[in-house]
């Protein structure tokens, strides 16, 4: 199973969050894509949907930012995942031209068992437990660098 760009993006910049100190200044979302590498565009498009998941609060202006929230820090990683990815087939039984054995297979409920089990064995950790020793010094050492490509300037 691989994840989509926008879940990795999302725990990337989840991860990023996590490591930064509570008293520090909430950084930009433009900071944060800079340092984890992705896309400005695609960086804010997440944001958005981690502050409808409860993830992430956002406040604009001056002394605004992102900051993890606690639901984000020790939430539930597989029940992040589920609500990111969302529970849809792992393969494309219905796509077009439809799979000529979609009524007969018993593909399709293997693999959405394998799902859910993946899933499962990500249910017990949280974004606290990514980014202990050795990811959270590495996560802290990064700093925005120059502009991803795809990134406006500035």
């Amino acid at each position: 199973m691989r994840l989509t760009k926008s879940t990795d993006i999302a725990l990337r910049i989840a991860m990023r969050l996590a490591v930064l100190d509570d008293e520090a200044e909430a950084p930009a979302t433009r900071e944060v894509a800079e340092a984890v590498a992705v896309p400005y565009t695609h960086a804010a498009k997440v944001v958005s949907r981690l502050q409808r998941l409860g993830v992430v609060e956002a406040r604009r202006g001056r002394g605004g930012g992102l900051t993890l929230t606690h639901a984000g820090r020790t939430g539930s990683l597989g029940r992040l995942l589920r609500e990111l990815e969302g529970v849809g087939d792992v393969v494309g039984c219905e796509d077009e031209p439809p799979c000529p054995l979609r009524s007969a297979c018993r593909l399709r409920s293997a693999l959405r068992t394998a799902q859910e089990a993946f899933f499962a064995s990500l249910d017990p950790l949280t974004i606290d437990d990514l980014v202990g020793p050795p990811t959270g010094p590495v996560l802290l050492s990064l700093s925005p660098g120059p502009p991803v490509e795809g990134s406006p300037a500035g």
